[in-house]
């Protein structure tokens, strides 16, 4: 099996509060892997550790054989989306991606314009972001995500916000990033979301990893673990 990520033993305490508690998992690459869960579950801890963003309190989190705070300090081929996109909203959706595209100057204007289109966006729009839309926002900050041709994704609920034609148009989005050999870590609160999308599904429960499933053509996801 080709590991993408692997965490071992991961916990991660706030105070007094442990939110993760010793998830130990391996997600393979190239494949769509879906963590589901309440809210306060630990999802977006887990994807924050895994980012470089938090230092777990005690396990180790390997992404592409390199030790998160040891080899590197943050995954350097990786798109995120987690939580609400921050743009800087007096400037043009494709100017927010053009700065943020000069701090690693691996691409130029043209993938940049590539990934706003492949969103459902005019790279040529020359509207604020402060007016876009909470769907358009969205849209945008998975074109932030994807811009790059990272070949892992985080995604933590990617959907929010967009009407039904636009999470049709992601997931056909998704699934041809997973086609070209892309890993993507996705949470979702839509059960249609992760029956359609993912190879595999995680449940966290107050920062344990409860379950996994691997889908068969014939399988479903019911809902969350009781």
């Amino acid at each position: 099996m080709d590991i993408a990520i692997r965490l071992e033993n991961v916990s991660k305490d706030f105070g007094k509060d442990r939110v993760l508690k010793s998830v130990t998992r391996n997600f393979e690459r190239g494949k769509i892997h879906g963590i589901v869960g309440n809210n306060g579950s630990g999802k977006t801890v887990m994807f924050k550790c895994i980012c470089g963003f938090l230092q777990p309190s005690e396990g180790k989190i390997w992404v592409d054989d390199k030790l998160i705070g040891s080899d590197v300090d943050f995954p350097p081929d990786i798109g995120i989306i987690i939580e609400t996109p921050g743009f800087l909203p007096q400037l043009s959706g494709f100017k927010n991606l053009e700065i943020l595209a000069s701090l690693k100057k691996k691409i130029g204007t043209e993938q940049i314009a590539d990934s706003i289109r492949k969103v459902g966006l005019d790279p040529m729009m020359k509207k604020p972001v402060g007016k876009y839309s909470l769907g358009m926002r969205q849209r945008l900050g998975i074109a932030q995500a994807i811009m790059e041709g990272p070949s892992l994704m985080i995604l933590d609920e990617p959907m929010n916000g967009l009407d039904k034609h636009a999470v049709k148009d992601m997931r056909a989005l998704f699934k041809s990033l997973k086609n070209d050999g892309r890993t993507i870590l996705i949470a979702s609160h839509n059960v249609a979301d992760i029956e359609e999308l993912c190879d595999t599904v995680c449940e966290m429960d107050g920062g344990i990893m409860t379950q996994m499933s691997t889908y068969g053509n014939n399988d479903r996801f019911t809902g969350y673990a009781q």
